[in-house]
């Protein structure tokens, strides 16, 4: 399975994923399609999109291949569960 097939997997849940797990699929993602964060971090009253950047920065230094494999083991992890 390749990245993008296992991002329109993991999409296509049909159970949402736990917060954390998401946050996990989304810093993958982030990681493997834009590289390391280098946005401003978001202020500590915006929870969400604090959780989301905290999420992709956790995976910074990763390259954007090992992150896709990371991604696609972590859809083959959760895909059972979810799918």
């Amino acid at each position: 399975m390749d990245f993008n097939t296992a991002a329109e997997k993991a999409k296509a849940f049909t159970k949402s994923p736990t917060n954390d797990e998401f946050l996990e699929f989304y810093g993958l993602y982030k990681q493997a399609t834009v590289g390391d964060n280098t946005t401003p971090e978001p202020g500590a009253l915006d929870v969400k999109a604090k959780a989301k950047w905290n999420a992709w920065t956790k995976n910074k230094g990763m390259s954007q291949d090992a992150a896709k494999a990371a991604y696609i083991a972590t859809y083959e992890k959760y895909a059972p569960k979810y799918a």
